[in-house]
């Protein structure tokens, strides 16, 4: 399983979506300057919530979610002293998002349900767990689970919050569902209520009122 850092970011105000979105790439360029950092952090994929999904059950309280693949958990500690990072990437932070991203960033381990290369879009569920379940059950539980079996549906990937979530973001679980596009994504998913329709999956593990989802699009990725 590897070590991720997720985030699940709300713009500047000051920003549009589309202008968030350029900002964001611009902040990520700006880690080519840390040599720490590339050497922490495997691959970036930032994904923009879809302003109009057409979908029941979604979120439109935030405005991205980053996927990070880390060395490993050690990393994900380090990379928030590192004097590059607290140099260049933080005093940038204020300008993209409305704090800074050590404050909406959750650390996971990953497990690959269903194989296959990420699509265009993704449905990311933030997910708090069942009021019967301890976290450690709920991880054991999240990371062992199948798959959704959902028409049009590609890559799905389970993570479980391994490290002490910030302040609001109390999530014990992610969840990545990906589609070649927003027409596949609607095809899965018809008129259902998106947390409807994983329900049965996610059997008795979420409280699925509790918890977030968000229709995002790949808008930069490295390497």
């Amino acid at each position: 399983m590897n070590a991720k850092m997720i985030y699940l970011a709300r713009r500047n105000p000051a920003l549009d979506l589309p202008g968030f979105v350029q900002a964001w790439r611009e902040h990520s360029a700006l880690g080519r300057q840390c040599r720490n950092v590339q050497d922490k952090v495997r691959s970036v994929m930032q994904c923009a919530r879809l302003a109009d999904p057409g979908l029941a059950g979604l979120s439109a309280d935030h405005d991205g979610v980053n996927l990070l693949q880390l060395r490993d958990l050690q990393a994900a500690l380090d990379i928030w002293s590192d004097p590059e990072t607290l140099a260049i990437m933080r005093p940038d932070e204020p300008r993209v998002f409305d704090r800074h991203v050590r404050d909406f960033s959750l650390v996971c381990r990953e497990a690959v349900r269903r194989d296959g290369p990420p699509g265009e879009v993704c449905l990311v569920g933030f997910l708090r767990r069942s009021p019967s379940l301890s976290a450690a059950a709920f991880a054991q539980a999240w990371l062992q689970a199948g798959a959704a079996s959902l028409p049009h549906g590609g890559r799905v990937v389970h993570n479980a919050v391994q490290l002490p979530a910030p302040p609001g973001y109390d999530y014990d679980g992610i969840g990545e569902w990906w589609f070649d596009g927003t027409a596949s994504a609607r095809a899965a998913f018809g008129r259902q209520d998106v947390r409807c329709a994983l329900g049965p999956q996610l059997g008795g593990m979420a409280d699925l009122q509790r918890s977030l989802f968000i229709l995002t699009q790949v808008t930069h990725r490295r390497p």
